[in-house]
């Protein structure tokens, strides 16, 4: 067999067969800085106040998951997909509907064991058969049918009262009690979302280096080569949205606990154009890139109306501060802040050894 050298290369790996086990173990390669960040994440409940728990890292995990969905299929698929938020909306809303809220007309109160698995199956059945539209399009295609999917769901939640309770939507939509805890607390609900956000976080990970990922990094590299060598392409990128609409919907019911409601709002194109928004400004090449992208658009969007008011502005201009903060990550590095990061990285690197052997002459 012709071994083909491209060494680091997903469609390499499959094209010379080096199967995903013989890859260095993903834990192992962890640098030091990830665990101490990891330490500081589980302590902070000793150094935080309450709102930052809640408001903003509670927040942050929930806007980075949906956000880690759509940046596995674009980052590792290819695929840019604007339905991640309707999927997650979907789920908030089957929650709501299958279970309990202040709406008992509508909800049918269904257990907790029982409607949420329903709400996340439904939630992922919706968005793989928007997949399994979207998947014959490329481009600019791609993006315009999941952003008419999003819109007309979006109008359909809004003019549907039978199930959906149209404008107005459901309110008091509360975790369960499990454990006698009240998950709308701040520390209980801060270690939730971070325990969901790590899991997300560990699954794409692992995902994206084994056999499935590495084939679907192989699919967005060369499809007609991977067709060619038997891979069923369209197959691939399908299971890659049922995987990503799983993470989303997680992520959306988690943010319907922690706002308690549920309405239209919550899946308008503004929400879903700032789920793009988020992914791009941390980067789509690595997971942890829209956990860092949420963390920046929570805190403009929390703090930008006190800067706004401190100058004499109107705080709805805040949106201005974030657009405006995108524009110039993009511009600088279109890989988001991470490309950033990196790119310091690099120079301080060279600047250290400008030889690029170790200093030796």
């Amino acid at each position: 067999m012709v071994q083909i050298d491209r060494s680091g290369d997903p469609l390499g790996d499959i094209l010379n067969g080096k199967p995903a086990q013989t890859r260095p173990g993903w834990l192992v390669q962890l640098p030091l800085p990830f665990w101490a960040v990891a330490f500081l994440l589980l302590i902070m409940p000793l150094i935080a106040n309450n709102f930052w728990l809640f408001q903003v890292f509670g927040w942050s995990f929930i806007l980075g998951m949906i956000a880690l969905s759509l940046m596995f299929l674009a980052g590792y698929g290819g695929m840019v997909s604007l339905i991640q938020m309707s999927v997650a909306g979907l789920a908030g809303y089957m929650v709501a509907i299958l279970g309990t809220s202040g709406m008992a007309e509508i909800s049918l109160n269904w257990p907790w064991w029982l409607n949420i698995p329903v709400a996340i199956g439904i939630a992922a059945l919706f968005g793989t058969i928007v997949g399994a539209l979207a998947v014959r399009t490329e481009g600019i295609y791609t993006i315009m049918i999941t952003l008419a999917v999003a819109a007309a769901f979006f109008y359909f939640t809004r003019q549907n009262y039978g199930i959906f309770n149209g404008y107005t939507g459901f309110n008091r939509v509360l975790p369960p009690p499990l454990f006698g805890v009240n998950w709308r607390d701040p520390v209980p609900f801060y270690y939730l979302t971070l325990g969901c956000a790590a899991l997300s976080l560990a699954a794409v990970t692992y995902v994206a280096r084994s056999p499935f990922g590495l084939a679907l990094q192989g699919v967005r590299d060369g499809p007609r080569r991977m067709a060619a060598l038997g891979f069923n392409v369209t197959a691939h990128r399908i299971a890659a949205y049922t995987f990503a609409s799983v993470i989303a919907a997680v992520g959306g019911i988690l943010l319907v606990w922690q706002n308690s409601q549920i309405s239209p709002g919550t899946v308008g194109i503004p929400v879903v154009i700032d789920i793009l928004v988020i992914a791009v400004v941390g980067g789509v090449k690595r997971p942890i890139g829209p956990f860092i992208g949420a963390v920046i658009y929570v805190l403009l969007r929390t703090f930008s109306p006190d800067v706004l008011t401190a100058f004499g502005l109107s705080t709805e201009r805040f949106k201005t501060l974030i657009g405006l903060g995108f524009v110039l990550i993009v511009f600088f590095s279109p890989d988001g802040v991470l490309g950033l990061w990196e790119r310091w990285q690099a120079r301080r690197h060279k600047r250290r050894d400008p030889l690029g052997d170790g200093g030796t002459p």
